[in-house]
């Protein structure tokens, strides 16, 4: 296991929750200087914070760990609708229009 790269995994996951390091070491329970010292590779957190972090930033642990998601389309389809929900009606309309139009320029 790489630290660094499960660092950085954990860093890209925490900052696509928006979360900064303060957030993220509150939510679990440690120092920030511990959150940064994960992020580099530095140190590698026990299991019951590693368990803390993934659920924090609700993310795979396979997907930190191993860089794949075993469930992916669960996941992308999850993700999608979170985004949808802060959306209005008419925003969630036009969004399924652009999804179709690039869909039909895949082929």
């Amino acid at each position: 296991m790489d630290k660094a790269v499960i660092g950085s995994r954990i860093r890209e996951a925490r900052n696509l929750s928006k979360l900064t390091q303060e957030q993220l070491a509150e939510s679990v329970g440690v120092g920030t200087t511990y959150i940064s010292d994960i992020e580099r590779g530095k140190k590698f957190p026990s299991l019951s914070l590693f368990i803390k972090i993934v659920d924090s930033l609700g993310v795979s642990a396979d997907y930190i760990l191993c860089g794949e998601i075993e469930d992916g389309k669960r996941y992308i389809y999850e993700d999608i609708t979170k985004k949808l929900d802060n959306l209005t009606p008419k925003q969630r309309l036009n969004v399924a229009e652009l999804i179709d139009v690039y869909i039909k320029n895949l082929e």
